[in-house]
């Protein structure tokens, strides 16, 4: 077995469609070596449903409002222990790939996720 330090650091990005904010963020930084990514939305008609399971992969969530890390730690109670859910308060204001968004998460989510490490 694979210690979890040699292991990719696993993010799930979180919003309520998954059609804008974290797709945007699992494009902007599918390609960050030693990051695995995934997206989803808290809605249940989202493109992709968040998923007590895609909880449980993950080491952290990247949550887009405080809206959806309140409702993940109300639904998924338990699955990501809180400090591993962060919140970068970015409003549903920006269209998929957009300039200023794609600007906001670059410059928002590798400081945030900088101490982060792999769970064991």
């Amino acid at each position: 077995m694979t210690p979890a330090h040699e292991r990719p650091l696993r993010v799930v990005f979180v919003c309520t469609h998954n059609k804008l904010r974290s797709p945007t963020a699992e494009l902007v930084f599918r390609s960050v070596p030693g990051w695995q990514v995934a997206s989803a939305g808290t809605d249940r008609r989202a493109e992709t449903p968040l998923t007590r399971d895609l909880l449980e992969w993950a080491d952290v969530a990247v949550c887009m409002e405080k809206r959806h890390r309140d409702e993940l730690r109300t639904r998924f109670r338990g699955a990501l222990p809180d400090e591993r859910i962060l919140t970068l308060g970015i409003p549903d204001d920006y269209e998929f790939m957009a300039d200023d968004l794609v600007a906001l998460l670059q410059r928002l989510v590798p400081g945030r996720l900088g101490t982060v490490h792999p769970r064991a």
